[in-house]
């Protein structure tokens, strides 16, 4: 378990957590009694970067000791249902809510009817029996490597349909539909374009022209700079953060034309967690500009979706609209996620060695 060592003195914690209920706007008597638990065990699906940031910042508010673990969403949601009711995290903190919203059909989360949820700017992003509240908003896309693509000749892909076209075979790095909540982002969003059967067929034919899989969401846009990957289906913030932080200035971004979709990347507390007022005040600190705002400090370029964050102009910068997206049916995706990807996997034959597990 990776986390935090911050060295809080009772003093400093009380001065800190005094301070603090002003900035993140929760009740003192929730944070005197999460401050009594002490301890906080967070399961992150968004960028170690960024999750360090704000598990650190956290204790340091709080004087709480905070830990973290980064998984992939679809890894979390496997951990917490084998844990049945007995979680060894207290908190699920990023990551799209398909797999988040797996885990509500399961019974897995635990309601929260935040505070600090007034400052959504949509009832969009939060789950209408506040199993989980959004953080922030990110675009799906296809992501390009200039010169690999201009060295072959070969026109970059605008849509969807593009994508199956032979001209790509062994290009295009996708994510594993079994532990990516990014992959299950992109079945739902095919399956919504397309309907079921045609939906599943192209990502059959799609499967034709992919070389890996990988892991987690971010993968793809992880090797793109390096040429290792020519063209990336992900997030296009995964993209930015390669071109901005990283120096890759060889990346091409493409939202498709035919609409892009999106994630609700969330937070949530798990059924059963050891720490429940520090789970609590987890979530009114995610709510608030104390957290979100450190997401583009830390290479986290995703939309905002709390009316008092301060959102992050790159991703502007780069073509992103917030506004320019799909109407992703969520219900659907809550309902239908886990029966698609067996449907999708059982299409594949099972996978095979391109499914990366780590």
């Amino acid at each position: 378990m990776a986390g935090c060592s911050v060295s809080v003195t009772s003093d400093n914690a009380s001065s800190a957590t005094t301070g603090s209920a002003d900035s993140v706007g929760a009740d003192s008597s929730l944070v005197d009694a999460a401050k009594k638990e002490g301890t906080l065990v967070v399961y992150g699906s968004c960028e170690e970067e960024y999750l360090s940031a704000v598990t650190k910042h956290f204790q340091e508010l709080y004087g709480i000791q905070t830990q973290y673990q980064r998984l992939s969403t679809g890894e979390v949601e496997s951990k917490i249902e084998e844990e049945n009711g007995n979680p060894s995290g207290d908190v699920w903190f990023g990551g799209t809510t398909d797999p988040y919203n797996v885990a509500v059909t399961k019974g897995l989360l635990e309601p929260y009817a935040a505070k600090n949820a007034s400052h959504l700017i949509s009832s969009v992003y939060h789950d209408a029996d506040n199993n989980w509240q959004g953080i922030y908003k990110g675009i799906l896309g296809i992501m390009y490597n200039t010169d690999e693509l201009k060295r072959m000749n070969i026109d970059p892909p605008k849509d969807y349909a593009d994508l199956t076209d032979a001209k790509y075979k062994g290009l295009i790095w996708s994510s594993n539909y079994n532990t990516s909540g990014t992959a299950k982002l992109i079945i739902n969003t095919v399956i919504q374009k397309y309907g079921h059967d045609k939906g599943v067929q192209y990502l059959v034919d799609l499967d034709k022209n992919i070389a890996v899989y990988t892991k987690s969401g971010s993968g793809p846009s992880k090797n793109i700079g390096t040429g290792e990957c020519a063209i990336g289906i992900g997030m296009l913030h995964d993209g930015i953060y390669q071109i901005v932080d990283q120096g890759y200035q060889n990346i091409g971004l493409v939202i498709p034309s035919s609409g892009a979709s999106y994630e609700v990347g969330a937070t949530a507390i798990f059924k059963g967690c050891k720490h429940e007022n520090a789970s609590k005040l987890w979530v009114e600190y995610s709510l608030s500009p104390e957290c979100v705002n450190l997401a583009q400090k830390n290479g986290s370029y995703q939309f905002l979706v709390i009316d008092n964050a301060t959102q992050p102009e790159v991703a502007t910068k780069y073509g992103l609209d917030p506004n320019n997206v799909m109407n992703y049916d969520f219900e659907d995706a809550k309902n239908n996620t886990e029966q698609y990807v067996k449907d999708v996997m059982a299409a594949l034959g099972g996978g095979d060695d391109r499914f990366q597990t780590s």
